[in-house]
């Protein structure tokens, strides 16, 4: 088996994912949060995805992100239309994807050396 070294320099990856928490760097969490290469938000306000609003989207937009993820739990649910029009004002891609998808999709476009932010939710 060949080895490749990792030359990514993000701080915050996601090592595990299940449907009870998520491992950023061996850790596990078990309540929503918002991630990027850089930056890791373990106390985001919204601790389900039905109490999500268009006000929590600002968590991303201080990140910068060139692409936000966010991981609805164990099944895809689209957001509201206010969500949807946060997030169409910004001005930056976006996908909604359940979270275990969110979590192997947010370390693929980080390996790849984008700025994407995630917010990932457990239920």
């Amino acid at each position: 088996m060949k080895f490749a070294e990792d030359h990514n320099s993000s701080r915050y990856k996601i090592s595990a994912y299940d449907n009870d928490s998520i491992a950023i760097n061996g850790e596990p969490y078990m309540r929503s949060l918002v991630l990027s290469p850089m930056e890791l938000i373990a106390d985001w306000a919204p601790q389900r995805y039905s109490d999500l609003t268009a006000d929590h989207l600002e968590a991303f937009y201080r990140l910068n992100a060139e692409i936000i993820i966010l991981g609805t739990g164990n099944t895809q649910i689209f957001p509201s239309a206010d969500i949807l029009r946060r997030l169409a004002e910004g001005k930056i891609g976006y996908e909604v994807m359940d979270t275990q998808a969110a979590c192997r999709t947010f370390n693929i476009l980080m390996a790849e050396g984008r700025n994407v932010v995630a917010g990932l939710f457990l239920d």
